[in-house]
């Protein structure tokens, strides 16, 4: 089982499978699904360092692309989130995502939160483009200090990257 499996993460570590795992991934999890991709854009790194970049990019593109599904989920739902529309919490909620607008899906890389956002922002029918934009920022901006503090911890990066 064990050679099985290292023979598996050897060939999704290769760029032409890994880059496209990292793409599913990162777009599965950024539905309403609970599943992280950082684990598998930081595995591709360790293995291939040289990856680094177009690993971010396929992880941001993928879970963007995801973050895009969650708010056509969300402008499709209103039926299921109008039994909800009575509670303090969601009219709190409602009020602040409506004043903030689509810059509020900067804050869709937050575990737990994110996602959901997403989809409440298509529901309100939010701006789709400058909500996506937003999104992007946000995902990009995780997945570059996720990967980047991960390897730093392991000491892969180059010390040129960080200006030294």
């Amino acid at each position: 089982m064990q050679a099985w499996l290292e023979s598996l993460l050897v060939m999704l570590a290769l760029p032409q499978f890994g880059l496209s795992t990292v793409f599913v991934v990162s777009f599965i999890s950024a539905t309403l699904l609970p599943l992280g991709s950082e684990p598998v854009v930081f595995g591709l790194v360790e293995l291939n360092p040289s990856l680094f970049w177009p690993a971010v990019g396929v992880a941001t593109v993928g879970n963007t692309l995801g973050g895009a599904v969650s708010w056509w989920m969300g402008l499709a739902s209103h039926q299921v989130v109008d039994r909800y529309k009575h509670s303090s919490h969601h009219v709190r909620a409602i009020d602040w995502l409506q004043r903030i607008g689509p810059k509020a899906c900067l804050l869709s890389w937050l575990p737990g939160v994110g996602d959901p956002l997403c989809a409440v922002a298509g529901w309100l029918k939010l701006p789709f483009w400058p909500c996506l934009f937003y999104m992007a920022i946000g995902k990009f901006g995780r997945y570059v200090m996720m990967t980047a503090a991960l390897m730093g911890l392991f000491g892969h990066l180059p010390a040129s990257w960080f200006g030294a």
